[in-house]
């Protein structure tokens, strides 16, 4: 079903000193260096992929809606009916922890079937007995940033009511996102009210995959690419209601941020400045830079390698079960 708009001056709770905010964190955030020319879409312009193929021994529910538009829809890929992971989570009756991924393309592209998104991930932790989702949304124009994330929120929220039809835990969700998707699922961890009024259940964590849009409003002012200007707006008080960074007023679910440094607007520093503003509330953050583009966070997430790794080593440190999935 579709959402109305949600008036600004619900968020005005988030504008935490967003004068003395810019001034402070300007020279720790993002500031790509004066001769970086940020043109075009950037690192986002390879955004056309070829849809995932299906491994062997996964099973795939494909377009369940949790709204009226035709982009409300999310695909969950299971492990195999009588499979290895499937029996011994039967065996223990131990229903399956879930990876929510939230795809990117700049807020007015992408989709939940493309390879990046979606194939070396469920390649590698559905036949270990996870449930892998993923997510559509409705795009800009058609609907603003914020209405994308209400979108995300409403999705997560239908996962976890459905979550044991999949055999999966509805209190064992992760979060996951790239791009744009890792904006999206950033604000919502940073602001869980925007989920829980949604009806979603408290979740285990998030990953983050180079979102360099954590702090909105020090991206607006500094050297940015074109687009953001269409997409974000010239209201900084817009700026601030989905700014991640300004979301945050309390301990949070952990975070993990992903980051590349091979990027001329700093991700990295994003991330950094994101994390500790995570800490210093009393919550839990780690950042993981990565000598890789943005499209190779995305793409070669589930590869037998130590970034894989890593990124397991934080999914299993969030809880025993997952850990367990993980070994």
């Amino acid at each position: 079903m579709s959402r109305p708009s949600t008036p600004l001056s619900a968020f005005a709770s988030l504008r935490t000193g967003l004068g003395a905010a810019l001034c402070a964190l300007a020279a720790v955030l993002m500031t790509p260096p004066a001769h970086a020319q940020l043109r075009g879409l950037g690192p986002f312009a390879q955004l056309r992929d070829t849809a995932a193929a299906l491994p062997a021994g996964v099973q795939r529910v494909a377009d369940v809606p949790y709204g009226a538009d035709p982009l409300q829809r999310m695909d969950v890929y299971l492990p195999a009916a009588g499979g290895a992971a499937s029996s011994a989570a039967v065996a223990s009756g131990t229903r399956a922890p879930v990876i929510f991924m939230v795809h990117g393309g700049a807020w007015r592209t992408g989709d939940k079937a493309m390879s990046r998104v979606v194939q070396e991930k469920v390649a590698r932790w559905v036949p270990k007995g996870f449930v892998f989702i993923s997510v559509n949304y409705r795009l800009y124009p058609a609907v603003n940033v914020l209405q994308e994330a209400q979108d995300v929120a409403v999705a997560l929220a239908a996962a976890q009511s459905r979550a044991a039809s999949w055999g999966a835990d509805a209190s064992r969700f992760i979060l996951m996102g790239h791009s744009a998707g890792a904006h999206l699922v950033s604000l919502i961890n940073a602001s869980p009210t925007l989920a829980q009024r949604e009806g979603a259940w408290p979740w285990l964590g998030t990953v983050s995959l180079d979102s360099a849009a954590l702090n909105v409003p020090v991206v607006m002012t500094a050297p940015h690419y074109p687009f953001y200007d269409e997409v974000m707006g010239a209201n900084p008080l817009f700026w601030a209601a989905v700014s991640p960074y300004h979301a945050l007023s309390g301990p949070v679910p952990p975070f993990q941020f992903v980051c590349s440094t091979e990027r001329p607007d700093h991700p990295c520093l994003q991330a950094q400045g994101m994390a500790r503003r995570v800490r210093d509330l009393g919550g839990r953050a780690e950042v993981l830079p990565q000598e890789l583009t943005h499209g190779e966070i995305n793409a070669q997430l589930g590869l037998e390698s130590a970034y894989t790794r890593a990124v397991e080593a934080f999914m299993a440190s969030l809880d025993a079960v997952v850990a367990q999935r993980l070994k």
